[in-house]
This record gives C-alpha cells, structure tokens and sequence, in this order.
C-alpha cells in the first residue's frame, strides 16, 4: 500500500523543490494539504526545510537526482510510484540559468547542459507518469518555462532557447495526451525573486515573491489551464514585445546589460 493511498491526499511530485519556485511550490501544496514527493540533488536541504515548516514525515518523502541526467531522474520517479502511488501532479520545475556568448567554446558546454535540465530532464520527469496516468483517466503535467521564451535576449541565447522549446514541447505533449483525461499545463513566470534571478544586471520589472508566484500557478494547474503567465502583466508586456517588429526591439534592447556568464556570478540553481 502506497503512501496516498493509506492518506486519501493527493499527491505532488515536484523537481528542483531545494530552493526556490520550487520550494514554494511545494509550500503551496503542502498548505492544501497534499502529499509530497520532492526533488533535488540536495535532499537534505529540503528535509531541513520540512522541518522547519513542521510538516509531519509521512507528508513528505525527498528523492535525490540530477535532472540532467534522464536516468536519474527517470529512478526518482520511479521510486515515487513505488513508494507513494501515482501523483495527481508533476512539476518540471527544475531549470538553470547561465549567460552565453557563442563566440566563446566553453559556453557551447554550457547550452548543451542547459538543454539536458531544462528540456531533456522535463520529458524524463514526466516519462515515469504518463502511462500511469493515462490508465487512470487523469493528472496534471505542468512544464515550467518562462516569459524569455517569448522573444531571445542577447547574451542569454541558451535560456531563452530552452524555455521556447518548452513551449513547444509541452503544446506537443498536450496534443499527444487529448481526451486521455491529462492534462498538460505550461506556466511561464516573469521576473521571481530566487536565487536564479538576485543577480541579474538588468531591471526586472513586476518582480514577485515566490509564494504570490505559487499561489497563482496552484490555481492555474488546478484549473488545468494550458497556458499562463504569472503574473498577468508581464503577459501583456511579452504579447507587446511579440509584435514589435525587429528592428525596434533590437533598437529597444541595445545596451541592455547581459545575464552573467559561467563563472561570472553565483552558480545556477535547479
């Protein structure tokens, strides 16, 4: 018998839940009152952050892997179905952030490690749950991408990239998964304040607190909405940016101060 479901509660299996979105996340959930199935290569980060929240041991269990590297990830899963049933949902939330310049050799290392988190490491999150899922009739698959997706900005050619293939990834998952009862949610957070953004150079405007991000992302997954920016302002700013033809939004972003590149600054989380 699995944690769930000698608990009744649903359960969330949430990536990067260390520090963080995710973290709040995980606080989000926690208050609802679900269980939790939580990940990081720092586990006893959050069981320390479990128990500092007083959550009780049987709410929680913590699985460490790298999302970087599928199998890792693919056996937390794993070990989640074995250990506490099928979550009603997954979160990729686990992603970095690093600066590049193309014309730098090294920064080639540092995209493809951006892809293998961010985009590779979401499909094997989700890998273990979707057939799961898919016979039991319903769940939530929720991909976190990011308002740099809308449009490239210079000096953050691996970021921005990975959070556009997230979109698509995730609008491609949403069409395989049509009338199996799964849902596939893509949220796109603005400017949050995390230890991924505290050292951007640049200014962030509309910047939340993890735990006004976490709110409004529990009741979009909950709504199963397939699609949302959070917060809804910076929606409006990318819908803008969207449409600007290229040669004002190249004009617009001259000079803009760029993402520190590895080495620059604090080392990306995820």
């Amino acid at each position: 018998m699995t944690m769930a479901d000698r608990t009744g509660a649903p359960l969330a299996f949430i990536t990067g839940a260390s520090s963080g979105i995710g973290q709040a996340l995980a606080a989000r959930h926690a208050a609802a009152g679900w269980q939790l199935a939580l990940v990081a290569r720092r586990t006893g980060e959050i069981a320390a952050w479990a128990d500092r929240l007083g959550l009780p041991a049987e709410r929680w269990r913590a699985y460490g892997a790298d999302v970087s590297d599928a199998d890792s990830i693919v056996a937390a899963g794993q070990a989640c179905l074995e250990e506490q049933g099928v979550p009603e949902v997954v979160i990729a939330n686990a992603g970095i952030s690093v600066g590049m310049d193309t014309a730098e050799r090294d920064d080639i290392d540092v995209m493809a490690r951006t892809f293998a988190t961010n985009n590779t490491g979401m499909a094997a999150t989700f890998h273990p749950f979707v057939e799961a899922m898919r016979a039991r009739g319903r769940g939530r698959l929720v991909g976190i991408a990011s308002v740099a997706a809308i449009r490239g900005l210079p000096g953050h050619g691996a970021y921005c990239a990975s959070k556009a293939a997230v979109v698509a990834y995730c609008e491609s998952l949403r069409g395989d998964l049509r009338g199996t009862g799964v849902r596939v949610v893509t949220l796109l957070p603005g400017y949050i304040d995390t230890p991924l953004t505290r050292e951007n150079r640049y200014a962030m405007p509309f910047l939340m607190s993890p735990e006004a991000f976490a709110d409004r992302a529990f009741r979009a997954i909950d709504a199963g909405d397939s699609y949302c920016v959070i917060p809804w302002q910076m929606g409006v700013v990318a819908k803008l940016l969207r449409v600007l033809p290229n040669a004002w939004y190249d004009r617009l972003l001259a000079g803009r101060p760029r993402k520190h590149r590895q080495g620059q600054g604090r080392a990306p989380g995820g």
